[in-house]
């Protein structure tokens, strides 16, 4: 029995050293890796859990030599030694692959993961353009890991030859308030979502980065607001990019608004969260889930359509827009990795200074006719 469990896997406890260890058999010899130790992991059900993946490895490991490659296999792989440590992009990656790529292609040979097949399929999922491009792209990654990891020769990865209809087209365009429709909607918020609306669109922050600030991200005396990390599914993770992290200035009224909000929660201790849930006794911020629907219903009841939470975003944008910032600034008030992004993703003329801008030229035109 110890040798059949030692051909699956087994979890062991090192007394030495007071960790756990998973131990499994490969090409006849014995191998073992760490998992962490009895502090991290108290029982060994719990040690057995965070084994998972590594259990799914050794019980179907990737063939080589000629032999044949499945998706499946390659996919239980790419979760152990090279599946992104980032929630929001873990979480997504493993939505693609549990909803698409492994129903579809699981059983499959890689190399049977082709081009026109791949395409052809695409075409037929009931998804966004959008969508399409990231499934895509994951199944670009897959390639590239197989390659890497000397399953398929190196070659040129043939969901390069794979196109989308309609990928560069967006099915539905980005929605951006006015002021008048923001006051509205911000009239119906009671606390702390007022608060919370005020930061997202004076700053222009992705929920994530607003829902993760703690009172000492606010660097009272010289008026800043220090953006550190970010909160997806109450995970909390690095910002989106390296650029995402950054000092931004407090105008003088928002640090008002944030000094009065701060008298009045039970959570003002410089590692609470701006916006601690009373329901996880300040532990964690409001959910997602919770704000989104918060917002929804005060949009409805201001009358202003559908406004979710990154709207306040391309809001700010579009905003910066109207007041002349140039360009430049925009990104970097965006906080953006690339100014195509500032330019052509967010942002749109909410208020009449394209009728303005029009009549400034036809004037030119027709001046002295």
């Amino acid at each position: 029995m110890k040798r059949v469990r030692l051909q699956t896997g087994s979890v062991v406890f090192d007394k030495r050293i007071r960790s756990w260890n998973f131990l499994w058999r490969e090409d006849g010899h014995r191998r073992s890796k760490a998992i962490g130790s009895i502090r991290d992991y108290p029982t060994k059900a719990s040690a057995w859990k965070a084994a998972h993946l590594l259990r799914l490895k050794v019980e179907n490991p990737v063939q080589q030599d000629g032999m044949k490659v499945t998706v499946n296999a390659l996919v239980s792989n790419y979760r152990v030694e090279k599946m992104p440590k980032r929630t929001s992009t873990r979480y997504g990656y493993d939505a693609w692959l549990r909803n698409h790529v492994v129903p579809r292609w699981g059983e499959c040979e890689l190399s049977e993961l082709q081009a026109r097949p791949v395409e052809l399929w695409l075409h037929t999922l009931q998804l966004s353009p959008k969508s399409r491009v990231h499934i895509r792209a994951l199944l670009h990654v897959l390639w590239d890991y197989a390659m890497w990891r000397g399953d398929m020769p190196t070659q040129r990865n043939p969901m390069e030859l794979a196109t989308i209809r309609g990928a560069t087209k967006r099915t539905r365009p980005p929605r951006s308030l006015t002021v008048e429709e923001f006051r509205k909607f911000v009239k119906q918020l009671e606390e702390p979502f007022h608060t919370m609306a005020l930061a997202c669109v004076c700053f222009g922050l992705r929920i994530s980065e607003c829902l993760a600030l703690k009172w000492r991200d606010v660097d009272w005396l010289n008026g800043k607001l220090n953006v550190e990390r970010g909160i997806v599914r109450q995970h909390v993770d690095d910002v989106k990019t390296i650029y995402s992290q950054k000092q931004m200035s407090i105008n003088g009224e928002v640090l008002g608004v944030l000094k009065a909000a701060r008298q009045v929660t039970q959570f003002s201790a410089g590692e609470d969260w701006v916006f601690a849930s009373p329901a996880q006794l300040g532990r964690l911020p409001w959910s997602y889930p919770h704000v989104w629907r918060t917002f929804q219903k005060a949009a409805t009841a201001a009358g202003v359509g559908k406004v979710g939470t990154h709207t306040l975003r391309h809001s700010y944008r579009s905003w910066l827009d109207a007041v002349g910032t140039p360009i430049a600034v925009q990104q970097k008030l965006m906080r953006h990795t690339d100014i195509r992004t500032t330019m052509n993703v967010y942002g749109d003329v909410v208020t009449d200074e394209m009728a303005e801008a029009n009549s400034k030229v036809a004037g030119l035109a027709l001046n002295g006719l």
